[in-house]
């Protein structure tokens, strides 16, 4: 007797999706809800579960198909199978390297199946990242949920490498000819909603950026002095974001109009701050949203960000962490960025750019003096925002960042 495994709801307004990967083959072993499919949506990866202990059966989509709410995608059988599908597979991979070392080598990558020796599933980031280094995913030890191999651990492998003879044998597998190489990867899900949003908020915003710079001195004496009992206290460190985002609230309550957005004819304004923190995931960039930071400490926006950014590592972040943010804040200075011109989230009207610190000579008080300094930027809908209302903004964030005491007293 066999059940059907259909695609689970997705979220409000979400009805299809794209099998990122199947994490269990047909013959496998499957306890009741373990993970055995990776399904990519407009906006984040959501595993689909096994209804109960089993073996896996047909798969009845390929990966990279595009699957509706409630679509049959798989079968799971009665029994308790041992997994021999894999192990089948695993022997020519074993086996193959000796007569053609060519071949073999990117079936690892393609496949999205176990890596060698069935440590880690590999995602279609690492997949790109593994051929790109040339590095065996055998050999890296994964450090994402349940022990899946990242990009970053790839990465990090590559630069332990970097002067080891292996790498430098990679590159024929991958190029038994001389000549020059692509390779063609079909945009994940994420990454086409990604590219969409963008270019449709440069087609229908009036897109303005407006920059400023800010003397970090305050901000990091401040935290250099309670750092260590804030942590003690809280339990999460004192970081700059919450500075920014308690800044943003005082900025966004004087210039309601850059808290706001554009319905058609009318304009929103909102009574309330919810912050999108832009934050750099496997797949792509995500913006969970720290709801009601006009209403939070500084203890509680650091825990909501540190939690979205593990979580956003994990790939578990959910729908209704992403739904809603009436601004948002982007840290390109983690980077090594120095300036840019963020591009707003839609529907919003703002976004506040980050940028990083590095000691600048300025002026004060007639005298030339080193300062730890920060390009801010302040990228607006012109159509809703007026240059002077993103500049007092963008004036208002710097002035409460070079005198924290501002955030205290509502200035």
């Amino acid at each position: 007797m066999s059940t059907e495994v259909k695609v689970p709801t997705l979220g409000e307004s979400v009805s299809e999706a794209t099998i990122g990967q199947w994490l269990k083959q047909p013959g496998e072993a499957v306890a009741a809800d373990e993970p055995i499919a990776s399904l990519e949506t407009d906006k984040v990866a959501i595993d689909v579960m096994a209804p109960h202990d089993g073996v896996m059966g047909e798969q009845l989509a390929a990966e990279g198909d595009t699957v509706t709410v409630g679509a049959l995608i798989a079968t799971i059988e009665e029994g308790s199978g041992s997994a021999p599908a894999p192990k089948k597979e695993a022997a020519p991979k074993a086996e193959a390297p000796a007569p053609a070392a060519a071949k073999p080598a990117p079936a690892p990558a393609a496949s999205g199946e176990e890596a060698p020796g069935g440590a880690a599933v590999l995602s279609p980031a690492v997949r790109r990242a593994v051929l790109e280094y040339g590095i065996d995913p055998s050999t890296i030890k994964g450090t994402g949920k349940d022990g899946r191999i990242t990009k970053d651990d790839v990465i990090a492998a590559a630069k332990n490498k970097s002067t080891s003879p292996a790498p430098a044998a990679a590159a024929p597998a991958t190029a038994p000819a001389a000549g020059r190489n692509e390779e063609r990867v079909k945009m994940t899900r994420l990454r086409q909603t990604i590219a969409k949003r963008l270019k449709s908020a440069q087609d229908n915003a009036a897109l303005l950026t407006t920059f400023n710079d800010v003397d970090m001195s305050a901000v990091i004496e401040a935290r250099e002095k309670y750092k260590d009992i804030f942590a003690k206290k809280h339990g999460i460190k004192l970081g700059f974001m919450s500075f920014f985002a308690k800044a943003s609230v005082l900025a966004l309550k004087d210039i309601p109009a850059v808290n706001a957005q554009i319905d058609g004819d009318e304009i929103i304004y909102h009574d309330y701050v919810d912050i999108s923190i832009a934050v750099s995931a496997p797949n792509g960039l995500v913006v969970p949203v720290v709801r009601d930071c006009d209403k939070l400490g500084f203890a509680g926006i650091e825990s909501a960000i540190a939690d979205y950014g593990k979580r956003a590592k994990e790939g578990t972040l959910t729908m209704e962490d992403m739904k809603g943010g009436t601004f948002t804040i982007s840290n390109g200075g983690v980077f090594g960025g120095l300036m840019s011109t963020p591009i707003i989230n839609p529907p919003q009207s703002a976004v506040l750019g980050l940028h990083r610190i590095e000691d600048r000579p300025v002026v004060r008080d007639g005298q030339i003096v080193i300062r730890p300094m920060m390009y801010i930027a302040l990228s607006y809908d012109h159509r809703i925002i007026d240059g002077r209302e993103a500049v007092t903004a963008l004036k208002t964030i710097k002035e409460a960042i070079e005198d924290p005491t501002r955030l205290l007293i509502d200035l």
